[in-house]
């Protein structure tokens, strides 16, 4: 670990033992990793909407959101029970205790293969229907009549009729897809307004952080990386159409926030905004609000990103930012929870529960705790960048931050992890993510058995799926996961 590192530990663990109540309730700091691609305007809330903690009711929409999508196995949090466990979540699940950890080189992991950052493309901007390279000609404002009104007076179908193939290359991705299939009703991009409509017609408004995140999230590990620009020939046979990279993670994340298949789930679910807390430690009492338990936590990260080498989604909702982010490595180092000071080795790190006597969260405790650990683990993970036009695309054009939690972890008598307490309540919620090899398919698509591969480059999309594709779109309002899949194997190349 570095002395910055060594440093800020030592610095948070003296905040927690001088004040427990103050620094739970602290937010971790987060730090800019790789700043790269355009910056993306974080769906932040006001202040107001802050003190009502409505972020809290956010995280459950988006929850429903991801729920509905799949099957997600949704369970609150529990010591080590049915109800919370990590191998229910990762791939592969080989390590169960610390020990094996570090003999198994664990103790920090990146995934080979880095997800990419997109757009969380919010629906008072209409979604994929914003056209986003424009630049200063779209509104972009933060009421949606006022972007849906610009739309409605420069509609595609006239750019396409103007001729200018620029302008039609600066069209919407949803606008670019229904020309590419050939849907002269536009029912993609109509659907993508309809999406901001009902909240405008209801309150007047439609809120900032509404969009697809749930939907980047899991596309940008579960999709390889629309690299290039890919230009094909639209349905009409003369209409030429560039779809740049982020037109591509465009409809990827759409097609992956629709049809989202069976997911696996692990986290508790807190329906209240202020929940109770212990008014000496800070600790939240609520089993439900408590949310992943440390040990199942641990166990997810090191188990999923570093033997298993696959990303999953983890949601932060504990600081009113944007929700469902990619992992992308952790690195973990230990300290010792009865001195409150950072340490080197396992060893030094571990305090046997009936000799710590000073033991702030003991009433916590579970009743087979043998031993108790401190762990500072930073973890880096994928954010949001605003769309552009710019190919190549690669890990250099992506954002990443990176966060530090402090949390202990109980172990039995055997060093197996059982459980384990936050030194923050804003902690991840919940973890999740589809199974390896999954696809999101449509149930028009899937009727109809369709392969990427019969899109043969060149030639206009095959005329069946022109038909699937106005179907998908008008009910199931997203691509075509052969159109969308087809493209990145184009932008691969």
């Amino acid at each position: 670990m570095s002395q910055e590192l060594h440093d800020q530990i030592n610095a948070e663990l003296k905040a927690f033992h001088s004040d427990p109540a103050a620094f739970m309730n602290q937010r971790p700091a987060k730090k800019n990793v790789s700043p790269g691609g355009s910056d993306c305007a974080a769906p932040h809330f006001d202040q107001a909407a802050l003190e009502r903690h409505d972020y809290v009711a956010a995280r459950d929409l988006l929850r429903k959101q991801a729920a509905d999508s799949g099957e997600l196995d949704e369970r609150a949090r529990a010591l080590f029970s049915d109800n919370d466990r990590a191998d229910r979540l990762v791939d592969t699940y080989s390590c169960t205790g610390l020990q094996s950890m570090e003999n198994n080189g664990l103790l920090q992991a990146r995934l080979p293969e880095q997800p990419w950052s997109d757009d969380y493309w919010a629906l008072y901007l209409g979604v994929l229907g914003k056209r986003y390279a424009v630049g200063s000609n779209f509104p972009n404002s933060t009421d949606w009549k006022v972007n849906f009104d610009f739309i409605q007076r420069n509609p595609a179908a006239a750019v396409l009729a103007g001729g200018d193939q620029n302008a039609v290359n600066r069209l919407s991705p949803s606008e670019k897809y229904d020309i590419l299939v050939g849907d002269r009703q536009f029912s993609l991009t109509k659907q993508m307004w309809e999406e901001g409509r009902g909240y405008y017609e209801q309150s007047g408004q439609v809120e900032i952080w509404m969009g697809i995140c749930h939907g980047w999230a899991p596309a940008a590990y579960m999709l390889p990386r629309p690299v290039n620009a890919v230009t094909v020939l639209a349905a009409d046979g003369q209409t030429r159409l560039t779809f740049f990279p982020s037109d591509i993670k465009a409809l990827a994340s759409l097609l992956w926030a629709k049809v989202s298949p069976k997911a696996k789930f692990i986290g508790g679910r807190c329906n209240d905004t202020n929940p109770q807390t212990d008014p000496k430690t800070g600790r939240i009492l609520a089993q439900n609000c408590f949310d992943t338990n440390p040990g199942t936590w641990h166990l997810a990260m090191v188990n999923q990103i570093g033997a298993s080498q696959r990303s999953m989604v983890m949601d932060a909702t504990y600081d009113y930012e944007v929700w469902n982010q990619p992992v992308l490595a952790y690195s973990y180092s230990y300290f010792n929870p009865a001195s409150g000071a950072a340490v080197n080795s396992l060893a030094e790190a571990t305090v046997r529960k009936a000799q710590f006597s000073g033991d702030k969260l003991a009433a916590y405790r579970g009743a087979q705790t043998d031993s108790i650990v401190g762990i500072a683990m930073e973890v880096e993970y994928l954010v949001e960048t605003a769309p552009s036009q710019h190919t190549p695309d690669g890990p250099h054009r992506d954002r990443t931050e990176k966060v530090l939690y402090l949390y202990d972890l109980e172990l039995d008598f055997s060093g197996k992890i059982i459980g384990g307490e936050w030194y923050q309540n804003a902690h991840p919620d919940f973890l999740w993510t589809p199974a390896q090899g999954a696809r999101a398919l449509p149930s028009w698509e899937s009727r109809n058995t369709v392969r990427p591969e019969e899109w043969e480059e060149g030639r206009p999309v095959p005329e069946m799926w022109r038909q699937i594709a106005a179907i998908t779109s008008e009910y199931s309002k997203t691509p075509m996961a052969a159109v969308t899949e087809r493209l990145i194997q184009l932008a691969g190349r």
